[in-house]
């Protein structure tokens, strides 16, 4: 009984998939393939990442320079915000008040009011150029993953020459290829 379960677990672990293989087979050698999915992610995960992933190295101070104006720009502009939206409030509620000091005494309140919306509205603005930014990040890594695979031939050649067209009608076809120069008949533009 022992002798049969050896036999067993031996002949489980003896797996052909793992089988050496012979010198004169012919192994393909081809790139791994270039995820522009993986890509996306990476840079919806962290802005960057996927021009990392893209061997693109100089592009992420670029993502982290239009994020970061962005985000400081918008910093900026909520600050303002909230100083002259502030300064707004006060002085509506203290109209009657002697003893109010204004910290924006040159400013009539239509003024305060007009900076408050017009500072309200750039922080709208920069919180949508950073949306931009981000998403064009995404859209960047997703777009070069995709034309990594892209392969590019020094031949585009266009060749004008007759056809038949329905086996009846005499025509002019027109050619475009991508690829090695073979011998066709036609009149070759280069």
């Amino acid at each position: 009984m022992a002798d049969s379960i050896k036999r067993r677990q031996a002949a489980a672990v003896h797996d052909t998939a793992h089988a050496p293989v012979p010198e004169d087979s012919l192994l393909a050698h081809l790139k791994p393939i270039h995820s522009p999915r993986k890509a996306a992610y990476y840079s919806a995960v962290l802005p960057g990442l996927g021009q990392i992933y893209n061997r693109e190295y100089w592009k992420v101070p670029l993502v982290y320079a239009a994020l970061g104006v962005s985000t400081g720009v918008f910093i900026w502009n909520m600050d303002k915000y909230r100083e002259f939206r502030d300064a707004y409030r006060a002085r509506a509620a203290n109209t009657n008040n002697p003893d109010f000091k204004d910290a924006y005494p040159r400013y009539s309140p239509e003024d305060l009011k007009y900076l408050r919306d017009a500072y309200r509205q750039y922080v709208d603005y920069s919180v949508l150029v950073f949306v931009a930014a981000y998403a064009l990040n995404i859209v960047d890594a997703t777009v070069f993953a995709h034309l990594r695979q892209f392969d590019i031939k020094n031949d585009l050649s266009l060749r004008i020459s007759p056809r038949l067209i329905d086996n009846r009608t005499l025509g002019i076809g027109l050619n475009i290829s991508f690829g090695s120069r073979k011998s066709k008949p036609g009149l070759a533009l280069r």
